[in-house]
């Protein structure tokens, strides 16, 4: 096992990596900014080390700072989280170079599975369907064209290095094709630093479905059950469910199988997943493969008790792979809803400011995975994301009725929150339902119009007073 992991992010996962770490035995360094120097992971941390200042691309995203602090420190390993560095093949490469374990699959394969139209090649040759689409990238407007008249409208324009939604353009017509390719384009180059793109079918109303996957370094890989990640909003997740709602048994088992040959095609160690489409017929297309730990992978873990992080870990330290083939399929339902610093009755406006007041959620089947505490200071620099609130129960119905309850348990004053939010979609006929699709949360906003609310402020919100009862 490791002597010491460097924990290369922050915020929530940074925590969840340490508490695996503490599980696991092994010392922790978090690698943190300035304006991150009293943040939680960093409390509780056994070491830590600043490793440039508030800007993404002068700490967290510096690959000769964080191999330094690694170095520095006396890290033989690095854990690199979600978001950031985590799938940046050129710090996998250069920790073989040093000497240091990138706790993540190879150099080679993030490259190639970081490339969507590579990824397709590879899904391809191990027969997991695809969506009909073009072959390699269209480098210009007239292939992009060509490519689209041959697909069929409504297509959509992806980047090759994206993900989040960026570099992404749905064309429904030739005439928004050419107004969507040049953005797209640019959009990517800006964000990616790669303009590239490729074109495929695009489905209207599908479900989002994916597969969780881990892979150790004797050729085995397992498919740890799928998730519902159907609830988005400008494709960034904001509910994800596991098991998938509504899924045929059928389809659920051909879905596990095909995402476990796609993955050992791919030559996939750690833990990654497969992302798919899923149409109103029950057929699923791949889509993407993210070679990280996911936000939402606490919903897997509830519903199965394998610990991901430390299956990474232990993975990248040599391990083989032993879960029980039982322990891979769900037990009960899981749901995750994440909390962000948004306002979504003015449209998620971003919100920042100090957190005044914090009181988790408790009681049976609920984990809140957050890096709040009262007094903390949230920065502007970063992600939005507060906390996720995950919920088990033995049914959805019951899963449902503990997210309720944990939902109107959490307390988060200072700052705006979605809480508000979580709690009308929760309460959504159709979503309780499982009639959740890509659109759900686009047609949900526009349902219940005025009726949402922003979270409590530090004026009109307190504990309830109760009198002392006396006694004669």
């Amino acid at each position: 096992m490791f002597r010491k992991i460097l924990i290369a992010n922050r915020g929530e996962i940074a925590l969840r990596i340490l508490r695996a770490c503490r599980d696991l035995e092994i010392p922790a360094v978090v690698a943190y900014s300035d304006v991150d120097r009293d943040s939680l992971a960093v409390r509780l941390a056994d070491e830590a080390v600043c490793i440039g200042p508030a800007p993404a691309a002068r700490s967290y995203n510096n690959i000769p700072a964080v191999i330094s602090a690694a170095l520095v420190t006396g890290c033989d390993a690095i854990h690199p989280g979600y978001g950031f560095l985590a799938e940046n093949a050129d710090l996998a490469e250069i920790c073989q170079r040093v000497g240091v374990t990138f706790i993540g699959p190879r150099p080679d394969v993030i490259e190639r599975m970081g490339n969507k139209a590579e990824a397709r090649k590879v899904m391809k040759a191990a027969g997991v369907p695809l969506l009909p689409g073009t072959e390699g990238t269209v480098p210009t407007l007239v292939e992009a064209q060509a490519a689209a008249q041959k697909i069929g409208y409504p297509v959509v324009i992806k980047a090759v290095a994206g993900g989040g939604g960026r570099g992404m353009r749905v064309a429904f017509n030739e005439a928004e094709l050419l107004r969507g390719y040049p953005m797209a384009v640019a959009e990517a180059e800006a964000a990616f630093g790669n303009g590239e793109v490729y074109i495929e079918k695009y489905l209207q109303k599908p479900r989002h479905v994916e597969v969780q996957v881990l892979g150790d370094n004797f050729g085995n890989v397992v498919a740890v059950g799928e998730r519902d990640c159907s609830l988005q909003r400008r494709h960034q997740k904001v509910v994800e469910e596991a098991p998938a709602p509504n899924l045929n048994r059928r389809v659920r088992d051909n879905l596990l199988k095909t995402a476990q040959k796609g993955a050992k095609n791919a030559g996939y160690t750690s833990a990654g997943t497969l992302e798919f489409l899923l149409d109103s017929d029950g057929k699923f297309y791949f889509m993407e493969m993210n070679t990280r730990i996911q936000v939402e992978h606490p919903v897997t873990e509830m519903t199965t008790n394998v610990d991901l992080v430390a299956w990474q870990i232990r993975i990248a330290a040599g391990e083989k792979l032993d879960i029980p083939n039982d322990q891979l399929r769900p037990v009960g339902h899981s749901i995750e809803c994440r909390i962000t610093a948004e306002n979504a009755a003015k449209d998620f406006a971003p919100s920042v400011g100090t957190v005044t007041t914090y009181v988790g959620p408790g009681g049976p089947g609920t984990r809140m995975d957050s890096h709040l505490f009262t007094g903390y200071a949230i920065p502007p620099n970063y992600d939005s994301l507060l906390g996720k609130i995950i919920v088990w129960g033995p049914t959805r119905e019951i899963a449902i009725a503990r997210m309720e309850r944990a939902l109107r348990e959490t307390v988060i004053t200072g700052v705006t929150h979605t809480i508000p939010f979580h709690k009308e979609i929760l309460a959504d006929p159709e979503f309780k339902a499982g009639n959740v699709h890509t659109g759900f949360v686009a047609e949900f906003m526009e349902r219940i119009g005025d009726r949402l609310t922003t979270n409590a402020t530090d004026d009109d919100f307190d504990y309830p007073v109760y009198p002392i009862p006396t006694t004669t």
